[in-house]
């Protein structure tokens, strides 16, 4: 039998499977077993392994925010006005029913939250900052900045 863990820490093979299936995760596992350098059935076992052990989250396609006429993309700092676990338990809930925010991730330093929102333009912008982000739960105060371009743009 190939080289195949059980537990403890990842192997090469399941460092080069999740560097593999990060970058494309459509290869056929014919196609990644040869990229890893093992035959279908391991690799197979330590894609489902990996998949059941959390450490594949799921797969998605990645689209082109240009053509979604989402280009727009600016970063938000969020101070609020109370830092307590309910309300920060408040914020959080309130900020997952918003599509527009992509990524939001509380901050140690001189904000809560920093926001990563995305949107066709800077009047959409406008109006998701004064209608929607102005009115989470406890927000303070935003300060904006808004991105020229992805320089880098990757998930792990």
């Amino acid at each position: 039998m190939e080289n195949q863990r059980s537990d403890g820490p990842l192997d090469s093979f399941d460092q080069k499977l999740l560097a593999e299936v990060s970058r494309n995760g459509r290869l056929p596992v014919t196609e990644l077993a040869r990229r890893i350098g093992l035959s279908k059935s391991p690799t197979q076992a330590r894609l489902r392994r990996l998949e059941a052990a959390g450490y594949i989250l799921g797969y998605r396609a990645l689209l082109d925010p240009a053509k979604l006429d989402r280009d727009h993309v600016a970063f938000v700092e969020v101070r609020l006005t109370d830092t307590r676990e309910p309300a920060l338990t408040a914020f959080n809930a309130a900020v997952r029913d918003v599509p527009e925010i992509e990524q939001c991730h509380l901050i140690a330093g001189q904000f809560d939250y920093l926001m990563k929102i995305r949107c066709r333009d800077m009047r959409a912008y406008r109006d998701i900052l004064a209608e929607v982000v102005s009115n989470l739960p406890h927000v303070a105060s935003t300060s904006t900045h808004v991105s020229m371009q992805a320089v880098k743009d990757a998930a792990l």
